[in-house]
């Protein structure tokens, strides 16, 4: 019996010819990624070694990234002193894979990561967020693990207790209509399998539609595999995920493309046709209570948020300028833009897209997180309905359990602000 791409890809980085669903291994780890938190890694990873009498050593500086994306600039003075002990930590160990808040190199992990070239296929990527998964559209297994676990892993180099998943292949097909695409589509396959309907399952997408998409697409749609409580979402790696790696993460080296085998054996087959698709959205407070647009268009909103690590990127930030230029950002509606990177903003800046949305009355913020996790910019007052392309809408997601989160794509989210309710986006295009 043939191999799924995460039985492979773990086959090879325990050395073994092949594994099965159901094994416990210690793979070996390509790339540790934490954020803000490494602070508390730093604890867990001091805690390690604790009266050994041995000098605390990371087992291999160049395979660890960190980089300051939820809370930047800090919101508090506990926050910056966390990031002060993080930098200081970072020098000592001398982690060159550390992006601090800059207007170069600053940026959301979960970007920084692909555009920076650290993501390759067949690597073994953990982090200490749950959006880990997002890397799985470069055809690596990435996944999300705590504290504790990233500190073992910065001490010995793999990861250890680690269940391989069952594969779940989503064969996609058909050409999406005028304003509907990937985050369409994942809200959709959410809605399909419930919030837990991948439980401890990588999902392995497939299918034509997949081939055109854009890596950025690729990005969203693995990035929430996680909603569905999937371990991992995973791209076979192929042209375009080697397009994308050459020419916007300027990768030079041996790029080394692992695909599933023709006999590899899954779990189940899911088949998606978008041909006839409707953008979608993730009504409160959960993220697999999706309905078609024409089930909540007319929903006043107070706040739009377009950005996150989720549908940040130039291409969601061309879509959002396109949508409001020459128009105005509804009365009693707030539109906050973030970009996903430095380089991004850059970019839509030299593009023109930045002033479309500011002449339009958006807010463009610094690259970062922003709203998303309630504790940072745009926080949500009571009784306040919000509009977002992030990828969670639980209670008391954007900071107040008395607000209500409904997600959708940055086409959606931008028609929504200058009408100031839920508006489909192909009624005045």
């Amino acid at each position: 019996m043939g191999m799924t791409v995460v039985e492979k890809i773990l086959a090879r980085a325990t050395g073994q010819r092949s594994v099965k669903a159901g094994d416990v291994l210690e793979p070996r780890v390509d790339l540790a990624m934490s954020h803000e938190n490494a602070a508390l890694v730093i604890n867990q990873f001091l805690e390690i070694y604790k009266g050994t009498g041995l000098e605390p050593k990371v087992w291999d500086a160049s395979r660890v990234a960190i980089i300051f994306d939820h809370r930047v600039p800090a919101e508090s003075s506990k926050t910056a002193t966390n990031q002060k002990k993080v930098r200081e930590f970072v020098a000592r160990h001398m982690i060159s894979k550390f992006h601090d808040i800059r207007g170069d190199r600053g940026g959301i992990c979960h970007q920084i990561l692909p555009e920076s070239g650290y993501v390759r296929p067949g690597h073994v990527v953990v982090g200490t967020d749950s959006h880990t998964t997002s890397h799985g559209a470069l055809g690596a297994f990435a996944f999300g693990i705590g504290a504790t676990e990233m500190a073992s892993v910065w001490t010995l180099g793999f990861a250890v207790n680690v269940e391989v998943p069952a594969t779940i292949k989503v064969n996609v097909t058909g050409d999406f209509l005028p304003m509907v695409g990937p985050k369409d589509l994942i809200l959709h396959l959410i809605g399909t399998l419930s919030a837990q309907g991948a439980n401890f399952r990588v999902i392995e997408f497939h299918g034509p539609t997949i081939a055109r998409m854009s890596t950025s697409g690729r990005l969203v749609i693995c990035n929430m595999s996680v909603e569905a409580g999937a371990t991992s979402g995973i791209v076979p790696a192929d042209a375009e995920t080697v397009h994308y790696l050459r020419e916007e993460a300027g990768v030079r080296d041996l790029i080394d493309v692992v695909l599933p085998d023709a006999d590899a054996a899954y779990e189940r087959t899911v088949s998606i046709d978008v041909s006839q698709l409707p953008p979608q959205i993730a009504c409160p407070h959960t993220v697999d209570n999706v309905k078609p647009i024409d089930q909540v268009a007319g929903k006043k909103i107070q706040q739009v948020v377009i950005g996150s690590c989720t549908n940040g990127r130039l291409d969601d930030i061309a879509a959002a300028a396109a949508m409001v230029r020459g128009k105005s950002v509804a009365s009693g509606t707030r539109m906050l833009v973030f970009p996903a990177s430095g380089r991004i903003y850059q970019r839509a800046l030299d593009q023109g897209y930045i002033a479309d949305l500011v002449r339009a009355g958006a807010v463009v913020m610094n690259p970062g997180c922003g709203p998303c996790l309630g504790v940072h910019e745009g926080a949500l007052g009571d009784g306040e309905v919000a509009l977002s392309t992030t990828n969670r809408n639980f209670k008391g997601r954007m900071g107040n359990p008395t607000a209500e989160v409904f997600l959708c794509s940055p086409a959606v989210a931008a028609a929504s602000a200058v009408a100031g309710e839920i508006t489909d986006p192909r009624k005045g295009a």
